[in-house]
């Protein structure tokens, strides 16, 4: 085979010439990650390590650990992304099988009976008879051009793509157990802080009440303090429902029933201590976002498509060999005299399909730009999404002290108000207005907090999330 291979790559090199390509070639070009400038908010991060793969544990929660490891294990969604993986696999076995020789075996026997006015010759004409036949063939694709190895190679390169996408689509699962955490947890203080609210505004109603009845207040004082108390109990309602949708929710993101969310109990995150950003942004991140990872080998696969459409434009040979017996009857089927054999090369010429493989390349140098320009637009958006975490949670830290601020301010304020009523030196009501100042200023803390622990999980998720994939 090696002898004849010389040869006929030197006779097709001559012919390869048979088909145009013209002047169809890829247009876009990736953009180096360290060409984009990383912004002041960036520039201002403190450092920090690259996030752990169990990121979430730093909310000290166990109940959130059982829930994301829960999730991991039976979200329906990221079992059909890890089907996808096991898909293009199969199909990257496929295209490498292509690669290598093909065997098959046949065999068959007939009974026949052959027409005495035919062309078969006495003594079978007008008679029954056996005909067998028994062979195996091989085919080999010579592939001179690399044609099936790049076609191999692109589908490697969208089984990596699927194994990447299927780690995304787990981070994105990871990101919203926590962030619809966070909320349940809001929604369980904000309904307490109501709660202590609305108790509040019924003691101070009260008094005002009875110093209406005394003539010391006015039926509109009264009618302010009333109207207070339906909207109170409108939003203890509405975060009562919060509370069940919540639950609801994140029963549906670990896989099972809304009746497996009533077991869910009162949330305790705590924020973690600080915050940062690791060094090589954002250079490194390449390897670390999924979705950046998946884009890379959407391009890498579309480079090998084009390759393996050039290569259609040159001569290729495919050999054939088969090995077999053949006979008229079972006496002699096995006998030496009834082999064959043989063996077929075919040669493809694409003298007059250049027009077909032009737009075949034309189409694959298309994928090849749209994937490149997907993956442009992807660092992008992924550089902007660590931008935007890091600034937020460098506002929201200082809101935090703020907020720490005034509720230590209000709290002073009512303990102020408490002693002044109890040295007859001011009244009940103040007392109580105090005291609301303060439980509205805890909500505000506890906003804040929300926001911080959600904008955590959303600048874990932009890092990729602990994630490592390598690329080559």
């Amino acid at each position: 085979m090696l002898r004849f291979r010389a040869p006929a790559a030197l006779l097709l090199l001559a012919l390869s010439g048979c088909a145009d390509m013209g002047s169809i070639k890829p247009q876009a070009q990736l953009t180096p990650a360290a060409q984009l400038a990383t912004g002041a908010a960036i520039a201002a991060a403190p450092p920090a390590a690259w996030p752990e793969e169990t990121w979430w544990q730093a909310l000290g929660d166990r109940q959130l650990d059982r829930l994301v490891a829960a999730a991991i294990q039976d979200n329906p969604s990221l079992k059909v992304a890890q089907a996808r993986v096991r898909q293009a696999e199969a199909v990257a076995g496929a295209a490498e099988a292509a690669t290598g020789p093909r065997v098959d075996a046949s065999a068959a026997a007939n009974r026949e009976r052959y027409s005495a006015h035919g062309s078969t010759p006495p003594p079978l004409a007008g008679h029954w008879a056996w005909r067998n036949n028994a062979s195996v063939t091989a085919a080999y694709d010579l592939d001179l051009w690399g044609r099936n190895r790049d076609l191999l190679a692109a589908a490697l390169d969208e089984a990596h793509m699927a194994a990447a996408e299927a780690q995304l689509a787990r981070l994105s699962l990871e990101t919203a157990v926590v962030r619809s955490y966070v909320q349940l947890w809001l929604a369980h203080a904000q309904h307490d802080a109501v709660a202590d609210s609305l108790a509040q505004r019924q003691r101070i109603l009260d008094i005002v009440r009875r110093r209406h009845a005394a003539g010391l207040a006015t039926e509109a004082d009264v009618a302010a303090i009333e109207t207070t108390l339906p909207a109170g109990r409108r939003e203890q309602e509405q975060l009562s429902q919060s509370l069940t949708l919540l639950r609801h929710q994140l029963a549906a993101l670990i896989g099972k029933g809304p009746g497996d969310g009533d077991a869910i109990v009162r949330p305790a995150p705590a924020l973690p201590a600080g915050y940062g950003l690791p060094g090589n942004l954002p250079a490194e991140l390449v390897a670390r976002r999924p979705d950046l990872v998946a884009q890379r080998w959407r391009v890498e696969a579309a480079s090998h498509g084009i390759a393996a459409a050039r290569a259609d434009f040159y001569p290729n040979i495919n050999l054939v060999a088969f090995a077999g017996l053949q006979s008229l009857g079972f006496s002699k089927f096995l006998n030496a005299a009834s082999q064959t054999r043989g063996i077929a090369p075919a040669v493809s010429l694409p003298i007059f399909d250049g027009g077909r493989l032009r737009s075949q390349l034309g189409n694959r140098s298309a994928q090849y730009d749209m994937a490149v320009e997907q993956y442009n637009a992807t660092l992008v958006q992924a550089l902007s999404e660590v931008a935007n975490a890091v600034a937020r949670m460098q506002s929201e830290r200082e809101q935090q002290k703020l907020a720490e601020q005034a509720m230590r301010t209000a709290s002073r304020s009512q303990d102020l108000a408490e002693r002044s009523y109890k040295a007859g030196m001011n009244d009940a009501l103040a007392m109580l207005n105090a005291r609301l100042v303060l439980l509205n200023e805890q909500q505000q803390l506890l906003q804040v907090q929300s926001r911080c622990m959600d904008t955590y999980a959303t600048l874990m998720a932009a890092l990729g999330g602990g994630i490592k994939l390598d690329f080559p």
